[in-house]
């Protein structure tokens, strides 16, 4: 060797026990993401969109409360105050004559306007009338078979309490805007259910076996759509049985409802599997032998539950909005039984809506729920394909 040789490089060699994710370490959160379900990955998504999660939380508490109405109410459903009829809402009082006695309203005393013939009141400030808590009062039947009389709120006992007035039968609007809640927000799961099979079984068949059957699928559901809805809804709201039980004419209209707004949840499925029928884990499961029924059951649905949850969510609004309207035009659901859309048949007439214009508020739970599903299912819809 040469005096002009290279003096060769030292050569490092570590010691440390090899560790191949010593270069980028992952967070305990990257490693519950990259470790997650689909549905667990949903689950994640859906809780960043505040205003979705936010309608979540009220959906939620509103289908809680219809299960325990008769206690919240104030008044029974029929219960009536023939003295106290269009009584506008009373204003919840603390203070009076700068004392704290809690929540109070004041008496009512009224006079007949000749002019317009409208029941004017006005508050005797000389008279509160302490509001009453965890109480008994009007007696009910819990879901139509236990008898009690206990609520939350009560009445004070030597008067009225209409926090939102009264309508022409001296009826609490409160309690019957609570009481038609549970009609009008039920009425909605029911029909989205009868729309789900028929959309999953004509979707389905359409969309897994395409030809002469997906032509008379589409062609059925582009003769359906054709026709305006509220006209169907008359028609065939129209040929119930008067006859019927108010029970009956309930079940009625939601199987209604539920036949005509199959359509758009059968296009959604139909897509879906024309585009999954040709994938791998399909084609190996019908070389198997897998009968179609389960290879579309077991295979084919799980991939785009997600996105079906989504679309009957979105469906939901609809269904709402059917019934109040059949009902608003006296072919939906009849009295006793009390919905929103009963409620405000009552507004019908003009002159009633300018002279009590409280007779129009079970629109506002109506807006808040439809707006609320919608913005539930905006976020569902998103939160459907997680790895967008």
């Amino acid at each position: 060797m040469t005096d002009n040789a290279v003096t060769p490089l030292s050569h490092y060699v570590s010691k440390a026990p090899f560790d191949p994710y010593s270069v980028e370490q992952t967070t305990p959160e990257q490693e519950k993401i990259y470790l997650a379900s689909q549905w667990q990955l949903m689950r994640l998504k859906f809780r960043r969109h505040k205003v979705a999660l936010a309608s979540a939380v009220i959906l939620t508490i509103m289908y809680a409360m219809i299960l325990v109405v008769e206690v919240l109410a104030p008044y029974n459903l029929h219960s009536r105050d023939v003295d106290h009829i269009y009584v506008p809402p009373q204003s919840v009082h603390l203070f009076h004559d700068g004392k704290f006695v809690g929540p109070f309203v004041y008496a009512l005393d009224y006079k007949l306007n000749m002019d317009n013939l409208k029941r004017e009141y006005s508050e005797n400030t000389s008279q509160p009338l302490p509001i009453r808590f965890f109480c008994h009062g009007d007696a009910y039947k819990f879901w139509g078979w236990a008898a009690g009389d206990f609520h939350i709120v009560c009445p004070p006992a030597d008067g009225p309490m209409f926090l939102l007035g009264s309508d022409r039968l001296g009826r609490d609007m409160l309690s019957r805007i609570l009481y038609g809640m549970r009609i009008s927000i039920t009425i909605g799961f029911i029909g989205v259910a009868v729309s789900i099979v028929l959309g999953i079984v004509f979707g389905g068949l359409a969309g897994y076996y395409g030809g002469w059957v997906d032509d008379v699928v589409q062609r059925m559901i582009e003769v359906l759509r054709s026709i305006p809805h509220l006209p169907l809804w008359l028609a065939l709201a129209a040929i119930l049985p008067v006859t019927w039980s108010p029970l009956w004419v309930y079940f009625g209209i939601t199987i209604i409802l539920g036949l005509i707004d199959w359509t758009g949840l059968a296009r959604a499925v139909r897509s879906k599997l024309l585009s999954l029928r040709e994938e791998d884990f399909c084609v190996a499961a019908q070389l198997m032998g897998a009968s179609p029924n389960r290879i579309i059951f077991r295979h084919l649905m799980p991939s785009f539950m997600s996105h079906l949850i989504a679309s009957a969510t979105l469906a939901i609004p609809n269904m709402i909005l059917g019934e109040t309207a059949l009902s608003f035009l006296g072919l939906g659901i009849r009295p006793p039984i009390t919905s929103w859309g009963v409620l405000l048949n009552e507004a019908q007439n003009i002159n009633v809506v300018v002279l009590y214009p409280w007779l129009m508020l079970p629109m506002v739970p109506v807006i808040i729920v439809v707006l609320a599903f919608n913005f539930m299912g905006d976020g569902l819809r998103d939160a459907a394909d997680p790895y967008r």
